[in-house]
């Protein structure tokens, strides 16, 4: 991985020390909740970084008429950090869930995905714009996502918050990643100076959003139709 020196950070460095600190939030979690399970503290360390990434990534738009302005651009050291402080997240978050013994198979593609693409953005030092608001709109539905989770193991599994919560992630999901998402996408592609390793990663990442979008369809009709149920039963 080719590292720009100067003024741009060290984002090696970062993630390393990411990796290491998501880590040690992760323990310290199991440490403190001993009779919570390990998928309920690595959601709460998962919830946390997506708070983080979205506040990031806010703070590092240069332009909020035009959030993915420019196109193409040379990345700011800022922007490089937060995509730095989500690589570290990720490869974190991917081993994590090998030791849980739950892999699952496009969660690790998603994470595959967006870990090499973050790498060619730090490579190529370029596409910060398109890049961070990609992690904009990936990372704003996640909180939701796992409280849908959280609030099962803290036994709220079946009430109208569980269900808010359900229905709250499958809106900002599809807003995000099926609205916002395709548009970004199409940019980036049709945009003939961002990198084609860059290319093919925002279209990877596209397509799991749209696979995950077809599931959280079926979960949505699943639920209408169990609540449905059980109102005539």
């Amino acid at each position: 991985m080719v590292v720009s020196t100067g003024r741009d950070p060290d984002v090696i460095n970062v993630v390393v020390l990411g990796v290491i600190a998501w880590t040690l939030a992760f323990i310290s979690l199991r440490k403190l909740l001993p009779k919570r399970s390990f998928g309920f503290c690595n959601r709460l360390v998962s919830t946390l970084h997506a708070c983080l990434a979205v506040t990031l990534a806010s703070i590092s738009v240069q332009n909020w008429r035009c959030p993915i302005c420019p196109l193409a651009s040379q990345a700011s050291p800022f922007q490089m950090q937060t995509l730095a402080v989500t690589c570290s997240y990720l490869i974190y978050d991917m081993v994590c869930c090998h030791f849980d013994k739950k892999v699952n198979v496009d969660n690790a593609i998603h994470h595959l995905v967006s870990i090499v693409g973050i790498a060619a953005g730090f490579a190529y030092q370029k596409c910060g714009s398109e890049m961070v608001a990609a992690l904009w709109i990936t990372e704003i539905s996640s909180p939701f996502l796992h409280l849908r989770e959280i609030l099962k193991e803290i036994g709220y599994r079946g009430t109208d918050f569980n269900l808010a919560a359900d229905f709250g992630f499958a809106v900002i999901f599809s807003i995000g990643r099926m609205v916002g998402g395709p548009y970004l996408t199409y940019m980036t592609l049709s945009a003939t100076a961002v990198p084609l390793l860059i290319k093919a990663m925002a279209l990877g990442l596209q397509l799991v959003s749209a696979y995950w979008f077809y599931k959280i369809v079926r979960m949505v009709r699943f639920k209408l139709n169990d609540r449905s149920t059980s109102k005539n039963s």
